[in-house]
């Protein structure tokens, strides 16, 4: 029998729940907010689900990554779109969510998100550090030329280097 897991994720702590094909919850509770901690948690219970889903958010990239290293079968789903599933519920908790987010992942309904690779992310965050330096640059060399206009100096065709 395949299990589903659902986990609701916030900054300290993952709330777990496993659902067996049926949709009948198997196993649920709490772990530490960190790849390791989720293993940890589906070791000790001797459980191996055939999916586990998790919504978008601040730490799903880290946490997406550090589970596919770890070998656990999951998949990052569209926040927005879950809840909208997730607000029928009467029960609004993370334990309920998480149970919530395991049906979703057992009837194979979601929509899952594309997480780009570390290399790509290093990338971009280079090419956004860079482009940040230039603006800050460009905004103090203003702000100067600004304050010497007060005392009669005018910067003019002073460029890059000169």
């Amino acid at each position: 029998m395949e299990h589903y897991a659902g986990l609701d994720v916030s900054l300290k702590e993952i709330s777990i729940c496993v659902v067996d094909d049926d949709g009948k919850t198997i196993a649920r509770g709490i772990c530490p907010a960190d790849p390791e901690g989720v293993a940890g948690w589906f070791r000790n219970r001797s459980v191996t689900p055939h999916r586990i889903v998790h919504e978008s958010g601040m730490l799903s990239i880290w946490l997406q990554r550090g589970m596919t290293r770890l070998g656990l079968p999951t998949t990052c789903i569209d926040a927005r779109k879950a809840h909208k599933s997730l607000s029928a519920r009467l029960n609004k908790s993370d334990a309920a969510d998480a149970e919530g987010l395991a049906q979703l992942a057992r009837t194979n309904w979601f929509t899952p998100v594309h997480i780009s690779s570390e290399e790509a992310d290093r990338l971009r965050s280079l090419i956004c550090a860079r482009e940040r330096l230039i603006r800050l640059r460009k905004d103090l060399e203003g702000h100067i030329r600004g304050v010497l206009k007060t005392f009669g100096i005018r910067m003019t065709g002073v460029g890059q280097g000169r």
